[in-house]
C-alpha cells in the first residue's frame, strides 16, 4: 500500500509540470490505474489530484479532457466525498458537459455525475445546478449524442429525479419533449427503458400534469402498456409507475384523465400485476384499485391522442 501511496504521490505532483508531455503522460497512467486497481482511487485523491483534475476539465485539449474525466470517474466508483468538497468540480463536470472535446469527454462527466448522485445527500446539491441538468437535458435531445452518453445522461437525470423538489425544475428546463422523443422515436430498449424510468419519477410533480399534456405523454404511456406494442417488462413497469405517480400527486382533473385512459389498457396494467417485479406488482395492484374506484367522469383535463403513436420496438 505504501508504494502505491507513493506511485500516486509522483503522478499528482507531475500535474503540475510545466511540461505538457509530463502531464500528459501522468494524467494518462492515473486513468489507467485508477481504472484496473480499485485500492489507487483513494490514494489519488488524498494525494491531491482533485483540483487539478477539476482544472484539466477546461483543457481545450480532448485528450487531457478524456483522460481527466475518465480519472475523476473511476475515483468517483470507491470514493466520492473528495470529489463533492473540492470547490469548483461541479462547475468543471458542468464545463465538461457542455464543452466537450470529445463524445468520451461527455460520457465520463454524465457517468461521474450519476456515480455521484448515489448519495442521498447530494441529490439536493447536483439539482441546484440548472446548468448541469440543462445539460444532460440537452445531451438526450441532440440526435448527434453518442448512444452511450445518452444512456450515461439518462442515468444521472434519472438520480437526480430521485430527489422530489429537483424534479420540477427537471421538467422546467424540458426534459419531458426530450424523454417522450425517445420512448417513441428511439428502437433502442434500453434507451427507452431509461428514459421511461426518468419519465416515471418526473410524474411525481404537480407540474407534470401540464408538461405530459404538450407531448399527448399519458396517451403514450398507455400505450406502452398496450400488449400488442411488445414493451419490455422494464418499460410497462416504468408506464404503470408513472401513471400511479400522476394519480397520485397531480391535480384532481389530472389524476381523473389519467384513470381514465388508464381503464383502456387494464390487461397491460394486470400484466405487470402478476408478472412483474415485486415493487412493479405493487404499484399494479395499486393502479387498477385506483380505477376500480372510478372517475367522476368531470375531468376537465384532456390532451391530444394520436394514433398510433408508438413507432418505437421494444
Amino acid at each position: 500500500m505504501e508504494v502505491k501511496r507513493r506511485t500516486a504521490k509522483a503522478l499528482v505532483g507531475k500535474l503540475s509540470s510545466v511540461s505538457e508531455q509530463t502531464r500528459t503522460e501522468s494524467l494518462c497512467e492515473l486513468r489507467l490505474i485508477s481504472k484496473n486497481d480499485p485500492e489507487s482511487r483513494s490514494l489519488i485523491a488524498e494525494a491531491g489530484a482533485i483540483p487539478y483534475l477539476s482544472e484539466i476539465l477546461y483543457s481545450p485539449s480532448a485528450i487531457a479532457q478524456e483522460n481527466a474525466t475518465a480519472t475523476l470517474l473511476n475515483i468517483s466508483i470507491s470514493t466520492r466525498e473528495p470529489l463533492m468538497s473540492t470547490r469548483g468540480l461541479l462547475d468543471a463536470l458542468s464545463h465538461a458537459l457542455r464543452n466537450p472535446e470529445s463524445a468520451s469527454t461527455a460520457q465520463s462527466a454524465a457517468a461521474t455525475v450519476f456515480s455521484l448522485l448515489t448519495v442521498d445527500s447530494y441529490r439536493p446539491i447536483i439539482g441546484s445546478k440548472r446548468d448541469i441538468l440543462y445539460a444532460l437535458i440537452d445531451m438526450i435531445r441532440n440526435s448527434g449524442s453518442h448512444p452511450r452518453s445518452i444512456k450515461d445522461a439518462l442515468k444521472a437525470l434519472f438520480g437526480v429525479s430521485l430527489y422530489p423538489l429537483n424534479r420540477a425544475t427537471v421538467i422546467e428546463l424540458g426534459a419531458v419533449p426530450a424523454l417522450f422523443s425517445l420512448v417513441v422515436k428511439d428502437g433502442r430498449v434500453g434507451v427507452v427503458e431509461d428514459a421511461s424510468a426518468v419519465i416515471a419519477q418526473i410524474a411525481g410533480c404537480e407540474e407534470a400534469g401540464d408538461a405530459f399534456r404538450k407531448v399527448s405523454g399519458i396517451g403514450v404511456l398507455v400505450d406502452l402498456l398496450d400488449l400488442s406494442t411488445g414493451s419490455s417488462g422494464r418499460t410497462k413497469e416504468n408506464a404503470v409507475s408513472a401513471l400511479l405517480n400522476m394519480v397520485q400527486c397531480g391535480k384532481k382533473d389530472v389524476g381523473e384523465y389519467v384513470k381514465e385512459m388508464a381503464s383502456i389498457v387494464c390487461n397491460g396494467i394486470s400484466d405487470v400485476a402478476e408478472n412483474g417485479s415485486s415493487k412493479g406488482k405493487v404499484k399494479a395492484n395499486e393502479l387498477l384499485k385506483l380505477i376500480d374506484s372510478g372517475s367522476s367522469g368531470m375531468s376537465g383535463f384532456q390532451e391530444m391522442r394520436v394514433d398510433n403513436v408508438m413507432t418505437c420496438s421494444s
